[in-house]
């Protein structure tokens, strides 16, 4: 997981924190051995010690500023132990030789004499001041506190994401919770039940009791199957059409034999898909069909597997000069959101007016119920 960018807040902050810690650790080193200088009769002022400090660290100071910012920029360099191993040699076999050099230049500088490049090397083979062995160590110790402050950072960073992974895992589930109830809303759409109420009553006037009671038992069997499917994640697409099924039946009580729907269905009852998905689709369709014009309906829908995709379409003739009917959008764009929520892009829904006709096409993964 990518850590985020360096900043240039940030950058400016590790410089002045590393400012801090050497300038604490500079003070509290000069303090003992401006205490050894007083002991020792010396003239030394606790000043001149300390400068004498700050000048022979300030090339660790770059050190540990470098290292931080070069980790933070490349975090793979401490990924691993092998790569922090790598990473360590690096530093010795670069810094160490470097850092030898410097304090052979402020010698040379002090003592008002030219540079002997033959001392370098004895500083490595004798002890002299701050000696090599001494200087491995202070690079081990600053290689080590700021590997761990960038490993420390990147695990915080990490349990960060992953907080945010699941807020929004949280987030998407409320969404999902949320479309589900705007779905079921939309189904359960007050004039459709006062429509299928309106002819069950007709039929009750008319004193055909078996059509108005056959009526009765298919709008509760409507509206069990829709608050039972909305607290559901799945239902299978046999439940579906069966739902669509009783839901057409209804509206014939309203439309009568105007209402012709053509359905063409293969071997796909047990594959599994969002519930009442395809209601507010036929809706449209009667919408835009019947409510637009005299005569019969022709709509068509088709249920298919097609390999390892369910395929879906729903298609309704398009009136010329009709005017459009209120509404129209409502119900794909609603059902658009649920497919991206409940198949996280891998489904898609696609709607376009062509031969005289309007249809909606689905594609979303096949999956089969056990």
């Amino acid at each position: 997981m990518d850590q985020p960018s360096l900043t240039w807040r940030e950058a400016r902050n590790t410089l002045l924190v590393n400012l801090l810690v050497w300038g604490v650790l500079c003070a509290v080193g000069a303090a003992g051995v401006y205490s050894d200088v007083l002991r020792q009769g010396g003239t030394r002022s606790y000043g001149r010690v300390l400068l004498h400090w700050d000048l022979n660290h300030a090339l660790m100071l770059t050190l540990s500023v470098s290292l931080y910012l070069i980790f933070r920029r490349w975090p793979v360099l401490t990924a691993s132990a092998r790569a922090i191993t790598r990473s360590y040699a690096l530093v010795l076999f670069v810094f160490v030789p470097l850092q030898m050099f410097y304090l052979a230049v402020l010698d040379a500088a002090r003592s008002a004499q030219p540079l002997d490049l033959a001392r370098i090397w004895q500083l490595f083979i004798t002890p002299h001041g701050f000696d090599v062995f001494l200087e491995f160590a202070w690079t081990t110790g600053t290689f080590t506190a700021v590997a761990a402050a960038c490993i420390w950072r990147g695990s915080q960073a990490r349990d960060r994401a992953w907080q945010q992974a699941l807020t929004d895992n949280l987030n998407l589930n409320l969404e999902l919770e949320r479309q589900r109830m705007l779905a079921l809303r939309a189904q359960l759409e007050p004039h459709f039940i006062f429509n299928a109420l309106n002819a069950i009553s007709a039929l009750v006037r008319t004193s055909d009791g078996d059509l108005a009671l056959n009526g009765i038992n298919r709008l509760s069997d409507l509206l069990r199957y829709a608050l039972t499917a909305s607290s559901r994640d799945w239902v299978t697409v046999g439940e579906e059409l069966a739902f669509v099924g009783d839901y057409l039946a209804l509206q014939r009580l309203r439309y009568k034999a105007r209402l012709q729907v053509a359905m063409e269905v293969g071997e796909v009852q047990g594959g599994d898909c969002p519930p009442l998905l395809l209601q507010p689709l036929i809706e449209n369709a009667l919408r835009h069909d019947l409510d637009c014009h005299e005569g019969q309906s022709d709509i068509r829908i088709t249920v298919q597997r097609d390999g390892g995709q369910l395929y879906i379409s729903i298609s309704n003739p398009v009136t010329p000069g009709a005017t459009p009917n209120p509404g129209l959008g409502l119900g794909l764009a609603n059902t658009r959101a649920r497919l991206q929520l409940a198949y996280r892009g891998a489904a898609s829904l696609h709607s376009a007016a062509r031969d005289g006709r309007f249809e909606v096409e689905i594609r979303m993964p096949f999956h089969a119920q056990e």
